[in-house]
């Protein structure tokens, strides 16, 4: 089997942060079985093109990882990733960021027993569960 490619959601406005220690962890100090690129969109887009290519990133991923900040609510573009995922089949879970925890709110079609704490363990074996059920096993 080929490694597995993540796409990671997160709240551009106040998760970037996390958003590149996830990345870079991810990459180098963790025992993470899958790939993360940073397949967000480098400059601003009319809404369609920006829809269009993000469609089509998610598409070509085995899961979405969405990071759950403390303002999640607020991220439009998340929960709109989410609902892209889950159109395409691409299973979706969370990790909760920036003090974010069981309390927090998510994203319309991301589940409670699916969202865990920063933890490359817990990731680790979700990556693992993803692959066996997400489209592209």
């Amino acid at each position: 089997m080929s490694e597995p490619r993540a796409f990671v959601s997160f709240d551009f406005d106040n998760n970037q942060t996390e958003k590149i220690l996830f990345a870079g962890q991810a990459k180098n100090d963790s025992p993470t079985p899958f790939t993360v690129e940073d397949w967000s969109s480098k400059s601003s887009l009319p809404q369609i093109s920006w829809e269009a290519e993000i469609t089509r990133k998610i598409g070509a991923t085995n899961m979405c990882i969405v990071l759950v900040g403390r303002q999640i609510k607020s991220a439009g573009g998340v929960a709109k990733e989410v609902a892209m995922a889950l159109a395409q089949n691409v299973p979706v879970f969370g990790v909760y960021v920036g003090g974010a925890g069981t309390g927090s709110t998510l994203p319309s079609g991301l589940q409670r027993n699916r969202t865990m704490a920063w933890d490359w363990k817990l990731i680790a074996a979700a990556v693992d569960q993803m692959m066996r059920e997400g489209k592209n096993a």
